[in-house]
């Protein structure tokens, strides 16, 4: 039994299908930066370079999450939900025009989720 680390409500799904059906195929990628903080952000897939220490947390509604590793030591034990609500943030997320705005909700893994969790991914130099 393997643990997921990050995983997308149905109201979110609803929105990245309308977003792929204009923009094609799509990437999540969280920092802790500017702009918008830490919130999760949608782009097209070639529309946002993959930093060399990003990793990898899975996958949601067939789209790659990736996390800022700084970002991801913060979050390294919690499962993370990407959600959706009304308002405009102030990034470059590709739901923004839409005035909906993606959003994570974390909750820390339980002791026995801990043991089968999900390894991250670090970018592969392509």
């Amino acid at each position: 039994m393997t643990v997921e680390r990050v995983s997308i409500t149905l109201k979110a799904r609803q929105v990245v299908d309308k977003l792929r059906a204009k923009h094609g195929e799509l990437i999540f990628h969280q920092s802790g930066g500017c702009c918008d903080g830490s919130a999760p952000m949608c782009f097209q897939k070639d529309e946002f370079l993959i930093g060399s220490r990003d990793v990898c947390l899975g996958e949601i509604h067939g789209c790659r999450f990736y996390m800022a590793s700084d970002q991801f030591e913060y979050y390294k034990n919690m499962h993370i939900s990407i959600d959706v609500s009304k308002g405009c943030g102030s990034s470059f997320s590709l739901e923004i025009p839409l005035g909906l705005r993606f959003m994570t909700i974390s909750r820390i893994f339980t002791d026995e989720e801990i043991k089968h969790v999900h390894p991250v991914e670090f970018r592969q130099a392509i």
